[in-house]
């Protein structure tokens, strides 16, 4: 997907969910895409499931990380040597 692209394509009355729920949560759990919930034909909520939430909290953190060190390199700021990071990383997810 561009970063460009509307990733709202589903739009869904208010009625949707009152009248079934059901239909309306596996619509959001199957397309991991947030649905627009209008009221009286007007767009009040947007509505996802909890791991495409979660997703998009972990893209927009790894986004913020990735500016930050951008910021960094741009200013001159030394870096860490790449296989001292690598081995520190590798040592803490086999002590998890």
């Amino acid at each position: 997907m561009s970063r460009h692209e509307n990733i709202i394509t589903n739009i869904k009355p208010s009625t949707a969910i009152r009248h079934d729920y059901n239909s309306f949560s596996k619509l959001c759990h199957e397309t991991q895409n947030p649905v627009v919930v209008t009221k009286n034909g007007e767009a009040d909520l947007v509505v996802m499931s909890h791991e495409a939430y979660q997703k998009m909290i972990s893209r927009h953190r790894l986004g913020q990380m990735l500016s930050e060190v951008d910021h960094e390199i741009a200013s001159g700021k030394p870096m860490r040597d790449f296989e001292e990071t690598f081995a520190a990383i590798k040592k803490r997810i086999e002590n998890e």
